[in-house]
């Protein structure tokens, strides 16, 4: 099979993984080298949810010894199978380098022969990139569970970040569609990145020249709506990966149904929208203060295909509002359907000086509408509207047909 071939198989077979992004690496090349991760050198392109186009984006190989279910390339899949040689994949990425077609890599693959002998061949392919053709653009590698520490070591030196995929949400649903694995395999190895990530940067406070380990962390990805879990799991669980590995990114990739699938399995994909609202919410628990139980509480475990689970917890919670913006602290603002981060620590600066009204938050370019109800400023009051039946309609914006034409920044900017 010749490489076009193969490469028409295995780049559609990569699309099933979203787990890449290319932010927090900061290499750059010398004279020798190729190739930078940051400054001119290679040029960020991201979608509304944080995934990172730019890359090189293939499988090794989507031959695998694993039988899991949701997966087309499963091993009684009769998808059509080629592999990739780690010379063909560092020819590819140079070549495409060379022609502006991209600024990176991202290599992910199916398990072939073995955990190790799958890492193995992985880490060929980067440590021939950089050592050999000194190319210093942004590697991100596939980190097998199971793989030893050495190997893992080994692929920490070469590449920006490493991800191993969680998959499922839960050790119960791997079990019922992925019995070859366990949530202590793939949490194993987390733990052994994370160790190593953070040896690495206490390495590099005492010495700037000792070397680096996956400096960009580590990602996961879990599919989502493959099995009846509901939000709440999922973003306990995501939450749990936080905190205990010291994760970059979780990233959430709705079931796409298969050929042939498992009858346990549902007939069509979840609603788009459902990825949209657990990133939303994935964005609250990181940097806002939210708890999980309050995004998701157990009398509702799933989250509002229609409210943003900012405001659908606002609306849950109506005896906190209205917020007089003059007086609360940072972690109530945080809460203020509409009110982002960098709107918050805005308006504590002009607290600073003077009585913050609606003109200063219509300089700032928040949702006004949307915030009205919720806030009290030095010239506004609200009266009767937080205890309106009909306030999530009021608040909560049409649905609109995005422009092809609208930009990045527009796209990029809008508030929680």
């Amino acid at each position: 099979m010749d490489v076009r071939k193969k490469l028409e198989i295995l780049a559609d077979a990569a699309k099933y993984d979203a787990s890449c992004s290319s932010s927090g690496g900061k290499r750059k090349a010398d004279k020798e080298g190729l190739g930078s991760v940051e400054g001119m050198g290679i040029c960020h392109s991201y979608t509304p949810d944080g995934r990172c186009v730019s890359l090189l984006k293939i499988l090794l190989t989507n031959f695998c010894i694993y039988d899991c279910q949701y997966c087309i390339n499963r091993i009684s899949s009769d998808t059509a199978r080629a592999r990739f040689t780690p010379a063909e994949v560092v020819r590819l990425t140079l070549d495409f380098y060379k022609r502006n077609y991209i600024e990176g890599l991202f290599l992910s693959s199916g398990v072939i022969k073995s955990p190790d002998y799958t890492m193995e061949q992985l880490i060929e392919v980067a440590r021939t990139l950089r050592e050999v053709h000194g190319f210093q653009g942004y590697i991100h590698l596939k980190a097998v569970p199971g793989a030893s520490q050495e190997l893992i070591d080994a692929a920490g030196r070469h590449a920006d970040r490493l991800s191993a995929n969680i998959e499922l949400p839960t050790d119960g649903d791997l079990k019922k569609l992925a019995p070859e694995k366990s949530f202590a395999v793939t949490g194993g190895t987390m733990k052994e990145i994370s160790t190593r990530v953070e040896q690495s940067k206490a390495e590099r406070k005492e010495s700037p020249k000792a070397p680096k380990f996956a400096p960009a962390g580590q990602s996961t990805q879990m599919i989502i709506g493959a099995t009846p879990t509901p939000d709440a799991a999922i973003l306990d669980t995501a939450n749990r990966l936080y905190t205990r590995f010291k994760l970059k990114r979780v990233y959430y990739s709705g079931y796409s149904p298969i050929p042939i699938v498992d009858a346990r399995l549902p007939a069509k994909s979840p609603p788009l929208v459902r990825e949209h609202r657990l990133y939303q919410a994935d964005w609250l628990l990181r940097f806002y203060g939210f708890r999980v139980d309050e995004l998701a509480p157990p009398e509702q475990p799933d989250l509002s295909l229609e409210l943003d689970p900012k405001l659908a917890w606002a609306l849950r919670r109506r005896e906190l509002f209205p917020v007089d913006v003059n007086r609360a602290p940072r972690e109530l603002l945080l809460r203020i359907p509409g009110m982002g981060v960098r709107t918050v620590d805005r308006i504590l600066r002009i607290r600073r000086w003077h009585r913050v009204t609606l003109a200063d938050l219509g300089r700032l370019r928040v949702p006004l509408a949307r915030m009205r109800p919720f806030i009290v400023t030095a010239d506004h009051r609200p009266t009767g509207i937080i205890d309106s039946a009909r306030l999530a309609e009021r608040v909560t914006p049409p649905a609109t047909q995005l422009s092809l034409f609208t930009s990045a920044r527009e796209a990029l900017t809008g508030e929680l």
